[in-house]
Order: structure tokens, then sequence, then C-alpha cells
């Protein structure tokens, strides 16, 4: 059996990869269209919105693969999470119900950067040991 390579990854990485991806991307537009239209904290938009700036940054290491990305963004999405976490118990609605979804998105981005990284280096270990 072949063992996943970098240019090949397994449908499970690969799974993981665009599951990660697709919500940070979520998470950016839910962060833009929170701010700027849906629910803002001030009528015409606020300054809250440069929190989707963060989120840009570790979009290409996400999508070229880099196991570092998936480490760091892991840890930050808590910073998020506990952002959606106090808005939907103190907001009132819609905002406490995008906080919701902030809330779900950030799990989601979590638990596939925990799987892409356990995945990728149980498929490390494995050509390490088919190789010896």
């Amino acid at each position: 059996m072949n063992a996943p390579t970098h240019n090949h990854p397994g449908s499970d990485v690969a799974a993981t990869r665009w599951l990660a991806a697709g919500s940070l991307l979520g998470l950016i537009v839910l962060s833009l269209a929170w701010e700027l239209w849906l629910a803002p904290l001030r009528p015409g938009g606020s300054w809250l919105v440069l929190k989707a700036l963060p989120l840009c940054i570790p979009l290409a290491g996400l999508l070229k693969h880099r196991m570092y990305t998936y480490r760091w963004v892991s840890l930050v999405v808590w910073l998020y999470f506990t952002e959606g976490v106090v808005r939907a118990w103190s907001d009132s609605a819609p905002s406490s119900y995008l906080a919701l979804i902030e809330i779900a998105l950030c799990l989601l981005l979590f638990v596939a950067c925990a799987l892409h990284v356990r995945l990728r280096q149980k498929a490390a270990k494995a050509a390490l040991t088919a190789q010896a």
C-alpha cells in the first residue's frame, strides 16, 4: 500500500483541509456581514469589522498544506469562539443568532484542524514505518 504523500493526500486528509478552509471562509464572511450589514454595533457598520482581518492571514497556509498553520489556527480560533459565546449570551437578536453561527463555525474549524494534524501525523508515521 502506498502511504499518502504531500502531493497526493488521502481523501480524509483532503476532506479535513477543505472543511478547515471552508469554515475559515465562513467565519470571514460572517464577520464582515455581521459587522457591516446584518447587525452592526452602530448603524452603518462598526470598526469591529476589523476582526475579520486576522482570519485572512491563515487561509493561504491552510490551502498550501502548512502543518504549522493548522496548529496555530486551532489555538487562535478559541478567541473567536469566546467572542461568540459572550455575544450569544449578552446581545439581543439577531446578533445573538449570528453569534451562535460563529460558535458553530469555530467548533467546526477546530475539529477540522485537529483532525487534519492527527491524520497527517499518522500518515507520516505510517510512511516511516513502511520505509523501515
